[in-house]
């Protein structure tokens, strides 16, 4: 049983960087088996599907968001992070982080193998 937990600030103030953590038990994020994704879903809509990255380590970004998202792993400690730059109050959030046995973008609950609790991000002021 794969477990994921996301840990990171619940504040952040507009224009700075918010980093998030996804902890992962129960599988490494260097197995074939798994694609390590971050999702978010704003206050009132749907759940947006912003990066992937694969056991290789390559990584996939959202158009949307390419040019302000960065996602990186930490092998030793089973790890994944997410960076998104230049915060607004638009990006406040339920962010999770999700695995899934193949590769793909999708945002759905059931497109996800696994997914954390998800943690509440507030930009704001």
């Amino acid at each position: 049983q794969v477990q994921l937990q996301e840990s990171g600030p619940g504040l952040v103030k507009p224009s700075q960087a918010l980093s998030l953590t996804c902890t992962v038990s129960g599988a490494s994020i260097t197995t074939t088996a798994y694609y390590w994704s971050w999702i978010r879903q704003p206050p009132g809509k749907g759940l947006e599907w912003m990066t992937t990255v694969a056991y290789s380590g390559s990584a996939y970004y959202s158009p949307s968001l390419k040019s302000r998202t960065s996602i990186s792993r930490d092998t030793s400690k089973n790890q994944f992070t997410l960076q998104l730059s230049s915060v607004t109050p638009e990006d406040t959030a339920v962010y999770y982080c999700a695995a899934r046995t193949d590769l793909g973008m999708g945002s759905a609950r059931t497109f996800y193998d696994y997914w954390g609790q998800g943690t509440q991000v507030t930009v704001s002021s």
